[in-house]
């Protein structure tokens, strides 16, 4: 059984990506702030700020682990405003680097962290440049958040240059939604605008925990981006009409369908066996 360190493992993304590993077979240790709420998980507390825990954390801690075989980094403030700026990105890329820097020096070679769709250019005041949107183009962070995401991004393609078995997995992962949350849906129906801000797109968190698997499971070395997103809308109406009353000028990469996502995960279909199964529509 492989061992897995996954931090923010008490968060809305965490617990689930927690939860599915362990069905999936692996040896799960959750590190956050406060315990996992699982009693029958491994759970440390961890201040990911501190470098010396951090350190502490990977080479192991408390008998709870002696050796870690991949690490998957979720934790961080999740979204712009939350927190201040500054306190947004100290606190993302500060902890970020920490892992990646333990991680690295202990010989850990598999790590999968979140990145987010906002490099993307979200919230869209300015137009993409296409659609659907996907990894071709170079990030637009319009927030420190963002920023801190483009930055822990170019962090591990760097030191992905520095070590060539080393493997990381950035998953620009859309806005997670636990499916108790859908009933909420209803509430963008009437106005195309509400949910512009990142192409009417969502993640069900049971499909982001299975991203976090099957990246877990890419064995080439090397960093890679991947959106990942459910494979519809959060709208009823068609995508046509959408981009007509939103973004009429916007030239269209592909053909889609009517409630296609428009955050292209065709990249992680394509590389990483990613097959979401679940939508709001079947709830």
């Amino acid at each position: 059984m492989k061992t897995v360190l996954v931090t923010g493992g008490s968060g809305k993304l965490g617990a689930f990506a927690v939860r599915h590993l362990s069905n999936s077979g692996w040896d799960v240790i959750s590190a956050d702030r406060v315990p996992n709420p699982n009693n029958d998980v491994k759970s440390i507390i961890v201040d990911f700020r501190d470098a010396a825990q951090v350190m502490d954390l990977i080479l192991g801690t408390d008998e709870k682990h002696t050796k870690l075989d991949a690490v998957v980094h979720l934790a961080a403030i999740p979204a712009p405003g939350i927190a201040t700026d500054k306190a947004t990105i100290d606190n993302n890329f500060n902890s970020s680097l920490n892992i990646f820097m333990a991680s690295q020096k202990a010989g850990i070679k598999k790590i999968v962290f979140a990145s987010s769709e906002t490099v993307l250019g979200l919230p869209f005041d300015t137009p993409p440049p296409y659609v659907p949107v996907d990894e071709e183009y170079a990030p637009r962070p319009e927030s420190y958040y963002s920023l801190s995401k483009t930055l822990e991004e170019a962090l591990a393609k760097e030191l992905c240059r520095w070590d060539e078995s080393l493997g990381m997995v950035g998953l620009r992962f859309s806005n997670v939604i636990d499916p108790v949350e859908y009933p909420d849906f209803e509430n963008y129906q009437s106005d195309p605008m509400s949910r512009k801000w990142n192409l009417w797109g969502y993640i069900d968190a049971r499909d982001g925990a299975l991203a976090i698997e099957k990246a877990l499971e890419y064995q080439r070395p090397g960093f890679e981006p991947f959106i990942i997103a459910s494979p519809d809308t959060v709208m009823r109406t068609a995508n046509d009409d959408l981009l007509k009353a939103v973004f009429p000028d916007v030239p269209r990469k592909t053909e889609f369908g009517d409630h296609e996502t428009l955050l292209s995960i065709r990249k992680a279909q394509k590389l990483l066996g990613y097959n979401p199964e679940n939508s709001w529509r079947k709830s």
